[in-house]
């Protein structure tokens, strides 16, 4: 009998019920933007791919074989320590590891 009267005692929450935003909050679906040349948009936006990697040793410019190992030495460095932006200090220390000094 006491199992029974904590059973109806619980108290169940769902606030997904419940409409929180106003009639004049709601947006629309498919809202209506203007694009560059003036052209009134109602479907979705697209969603643009992520950028993939570009090596810079395959761009059209002629690197220096300096360049171009420093380039390696940055793109190794990177993977090793799991660092998309090295700070300058450690951009430094690879500079380094390759025998400049200053």
């Amino acid at each position: 009998m006491a199992i029974d009267l904590e059973l109806e005692a619980e108290l169940i929450t769902d606030r997904r019920g419940a409409e929180r935003r106003g009639p004049s909050e709601r947006r629309n679906a498919f809202p209506t933007a203007k694009t560059a040349d003036g052209e009134k948009r109602t479907s979705e936006r697209r969603k643009v791919e992520r950028r993939r990697l570009i090596d810079p040793t395959t761009c059209e410019r002629d690197y220096t074989d300096d360049e171009i190992e420093f380039m390696k030495a940055m793109d190794e460095y990177k993977r090793r320590s799991g660092r998309m932006f090295p700070t300058w200090s450690e951009v430094l220390e690879v500079v380094r590891s390759l025998g400049y000094n200053r």
